[in-house]
């Protein structure tokens, strides 16, 4: 029985999931306790995190910034302390994580085995050009899109959907967290 695979992103408004320069800080700056307590909640049950390189390697740099694991959200400890399976062609062991594997293949080939073998859900965080390869292949079963009240038009980097394939979704939950962002999970499918 295949287990679940969810792609989590943040997002701004208007479609990007970074920035570059700029002074807006993590989470745009609009974070607040009732995401934090949410994200810590859904990071709280066993699950496999799945990155890609670059998500990867952004992670353990941002956790190397760290001088005190305090300073970290609650839900970011939470997920270094997750089993990971980090999937490239160009990484070379052992990786800067706990628990991490390292997967040297197609990320498509490499997801379809988990969700066939593993025994908790998948969950990726970011990697967005690994993502848009699974949902082409059909592997993502969940988008959980956080959506923060902030238009990155000049600052903006990394466009989430960019490139991807079309989709029909079907929202399967959506909420508002701190009064101002929107977390929305759909279930997508190829459209047509």
């Amino acid at each position: 029985m295949a287990t679940t695979y969810t792609f989590d992103v943040f997002s701004s408004l208007d479609g990007w999931g970074g920035i570059r320069g700029g002074d807006w800080g993590g989470y745009w700056g609009k974070q607040g306790p009732e995401l934090l307590a949410h994200r810590l909640a859904q990071y709280a049950t066993d699950q496999r995190m799945i990155f890609g390189r670059n998500t990867y390697q952004a992670f353990t740099q941002m956790l190397e910034s760290d001088t005190e694991e305090a300073i970290r959200d609650p839900w970011v400890t939470r997920m270094v302390s997750l089993p990971a399976t980090v999937v490239s062609t160009t990484l070379a062991g052992p990786l800067d994580w706990r628990d991490a594997t390292l997967a040297n293949g197609d990320a498509v080939d490499v997801v379809a085995a988990l969700k066939q073998e593993s025994d908790v859900p998948l969950r990726s965080h970011g990697s967005l050009s690994m993502n848009r390869a699974l949902m082409a292949a059909g592997l993502v079963d969940r988008i959980q899109l956080t959506i923060f009240p902030v238009i990155t038009g000049r600052t903006g980097d990394d466009p989430i959907f960019q490139g991807a394939a079309d989709f029909d979704l079907e929202m399967i939950e959506s909420r508002t967290l701190d009064g101002r962002i929107q977390e929305l999970v759909y279930q997508p499918r190829l459209h047509g």
